[in-house]
């Protein structure tokens, strides 16, 4: 007499294929194909997803630049933004696995704070949409800035906790008179750093230092603009020519005066 044992049946490794227990073992890896496949998938999801969250860093620099605190020379200066300072950005890919790749858009910060910087330091202030020449001279100013950033740098914190990040900028100008004759060139630097070491964000311990290197670049440039050799002259013979002008009204005003 033999005891028949009932046993529970268990599902296949691959459910739904329509296949026993048996077949399923003796197809071996390929029975578990669909297993696979739908791992495989979550993993290739995965590595999208975390490619997607390790994406360029973008900081827009933004912030309050107050006017400065001088007495104003009696200057007309133009001021021509070119289109690659007006829109500059400052691009780093990742080097590596453990960093990421920055964009740092600078330029609509850089035409408001230097707008604001020289409307303070001018007796007038006069936006130009072209580069001065000989062709398109503009008679009413005495003379064009033209602004340029030649070169920024950053630095990251050295411990990933404290968002303290560095900015370095180098600017060159270059000051033309009326007719787009040149009149000095001269570079000048500027430093930022991030005020705070306990931020949110990477993001806004960037764009912070970004405004302290502007701040830093407009105080440097009311201290030095007068020291510049080329500029010293130039005011010194702008005020002579104005002197020189004068006497003859000077002239003609006393010999018309009435004798008494």
């Amino acid at each position: 007499m033999f005891s028949v044992r009932v046993m529970p049946v268990r599902k296949a490794p691959c459910a739904g294929n329509g296949r026993s227990p048996w077949q399923a073992r003796q197809r071996g890896t390929r029975a578990c194909a669909c297993t696979a496949l739908g791992a495989r998938s979550a993993l290739l999801a995965g590595a999208l997803l975390a490619l997607a969250a390790c994406g360029p860093k973008r900081v827009t620099v933004a912030g309050v630049f107050p006017a400065p605190i001088v007495e104003p020379l009696p200057i007309a200066l133009g001021v021509w933004y070119e289109p690659e300072f007006a829109s500059h950005e400052f691009y780093e890919e990742a080097r590596g696995r453990s960093e990421s790749t920055w964009i740092v858009k600078t330029g609509a910060a850089q035409v408001q704070m230097w707008s604001q910087l020289l409307r303070g330091m001018f007796a007038e202030l006069r936006p130009l949409d072209d580069k001065p020449t000989a062709q398109r001279s503009n008679p009413q100013v005495d003379a064009v800035l033209i602004p340029r950033v030649d070169e920024l740098q950053y630095a990251i914190p050295a411990h990933t906790n404290i968002k303290v990040y560095e900015i370095w900028m180098r600017y060159a100008f270059e000051l033309v008179s009326g007719a787009g004759e040149p009149i000095a060139e001269w570079t000048m630097t500027a430093y930022g750093k991030t005020p705070s070491a306990f931020l949110q964000s990477d993001e806004e311990a960037v764009r912070l230092a970004g405004v302290v290197a502007l701040r830093d670049a407009g105080a440097h440039f009311i201290t030095s603009f007068r020291k510049v050799p080329e500029v010293a002259q130039w005011i010194e013979d702008l005020q002579r020519q104005r002197l020189q002008q004068q006497l003859p009204q000077q002239q003609n005003w006393q010999e018309q005066r009435p004798a008494q």
